[in-house]
């Protein structure tokens, strides 16, 4: 988990996560916050020993931030979480049965496959998300309908394997662009509720990101 300045959320998002039966361990890396977050985090951090907690001196970004997580993890299996309420960790269980069931290698959550509970929110920003996920499945030939989500699952030897470059939210497509060159994995996706943050809220991704996403997937897909 990369958490960044979610004082209000982080404490009720650990205890959710921690409720649910699969979680052995839970890596958390502050990066590098302003607020009391990391404060709180310390706190939460003895009351439960599946806690693994690491700080970003600097702040460096979500790339960053999993990166240090992942090269820490030792469960067989990798979840991504945001610090925030937008996806829901009660839905663990439907991103976990294809690789329990050994039918995939990955799986995407998507919030556009139509399933559960979606908050409506930003028309340009759910453009921008499936405009981005088109340019990807150009490139990668994937049919993913939510290549920008959170929620993304591993088997951690696969994950581990992969040098992460992008310290930011160029992570998601750099993600995939590796992922879809490794042509013997089996790629899952599956229906999952979205409860969107505005910008008031603490909602941090805007447009630049969307620059950066684009030449992520240019920069991994052609020249990588």
């Amino acid at each position: 988990m990369a958490v960044f300045n979610e004082q209000d959320s982080i404490a009720d998002i650990v205890r959710v996560v921690l409720a649910q039966s699969p979680v052995r361990e839970l890596l958390i890396v502050d990066d590098c916050s302003q607020d009391n977050t990391y404060l709180l985090l310390q706190d939460l951090a003895k009351e439960d020993e599946r806690i693994l907690l690491y700080r970003h001196e600097v702040n460096q970004g979500k790339g960053a931030a999993l990166r240090t997580a992942i090269s820490n993890a030792t469960s067989p299996i990798v979840l991504i979480q945001d610090a925030d309420r937008e996806y829901d960790p009660e839905e663990y269980y439907l991103l976990l049965n294809p690789i329990l069931a050994d039918r995939a290698d990955v799986v995407y959550g998507s919030r556009f496959l139509g399933f559960g509970s979606h908050r409506v929110l930003y028309y340009w920003h759910a453009l921008g998300n499936k405009a981005l996920t088109t340019l990807s499945n150009m490139l990668t030939n994937l049919n993913l309908t939510d290549m920008e989500t959170c929620y993304k699952v591993f088997r951690r030897e696969i994950i581990q394997r992969i040098a992460i470059e992008e310290n930011r939210f160029g992570f998601e497509p750099e993600i995939t662009a590796k992922i879809a060159r490794q042509k013997h994995l089996r790629i899952y996706e599956v229906a999952i509720s979205y409860y969107g943050r505005t910008y008031s809220e603490g909602k941090k991704i805007g447009w630049k990101d969307g620059v950066y996403a684009i030449c992520a997937i240019v920069k991994y897909n052609l020249f990588r």
